[in-house]
């Protein structure tokens, strides 16, 4: 009788754990900037590569229930094409923009909501190291930027010579203007003073990044 009623109990027990795993809520958060980079600089292995980034980091914070894009443009390809339509929102629940519209206008991304997948905030001006500067490869209203010029690392491709335009997520720069205060389209990454070329690790912290990104869940 001892036996069948350990045995009772332990299915019990296995069931109880099995609903309320069913019922564990999900993580709703559909915006994040990755706690870490690919570590090569703007490397990502191209967007794919970067899109696969913010799917494992959504994944590992509960939140891979949605198809997770990195907010980056390439060659024929536009960053604000590839995020869906929103709303997102953050990991603690506040909504940085209700649509790609807004996204690209008066939204509400800054250093105390653009949070990684874990809800941290990303080191910004002043703060030690400096890691504002998003790689996005993007104009201001989240297009590839045309001309010969490279502004993507070739297309995400390389941590050697070559340029990444990027933003500022706390939304602060040298100067008190647009341009220093825009998200997604601040200045081109460069080599660094001791000769590093302007795609690796070291250029990118040099200007004041970490090979950070935003991820957008698009659907």
């Amino acid at each position: 009788m001892k036996r069948i009623m350990g045995i009772f109990l332990v299915a019990s027990l296995s069931l109880a754990l099995g609903a309320c795993e069913m019922f564990k809520p999900q993580n709703k958060m559909t915006f994040f900037v990755t706690s870490t980079g690919s570590g090569k600089g703007a490397d990502l292995g191209g967007i794919a590569g970067a899109d696969r980034h913010c799917q494992a980091l959504a994944d590992s914070v509960g939140a891979g229930g949605h198809t997770w894009h990195a907010y980056l443009s390439a060659a024929g390809v536009n960053a604000r094409d590839r995020i869906g339509s929103g709303p997102w929102e953050n990991a603690k629940g506040v909504v940085v923009a209700s649509s790609v519209e807004q996204l690209h206008g008066a939204n509400n991304i800054n250093k105390q909501t653009a949070l990684s997948e874990k809800g941290t905030m990303i080191n910004g001006r002043g703060d030690q190291p400096n890691m504002h500067d998003m790689l996005t490869g993007s104009t201001p209203d989240g297009r590839a930027i045309s001309g010969s010029d490279d502004t993507t690392c070739h297309n995400w491709t390389t941590s050697g010579a070559g340029a990444a335009m990027m933003g500022h997520h706390d939304r602060q720069g040298l100067r008190d203007d647009d341009v220093s205060r825009s998200w997604n389209s601040s200045h081109l990454s460069r080599p660094s003073k001791d000769g590093a070329p302007g795609c690796s690790q070291v250029a990118l912290q040099g200007t004041g990044g970490n090979g950070l990104y935003y991820c957008f869940a698009a659907n």
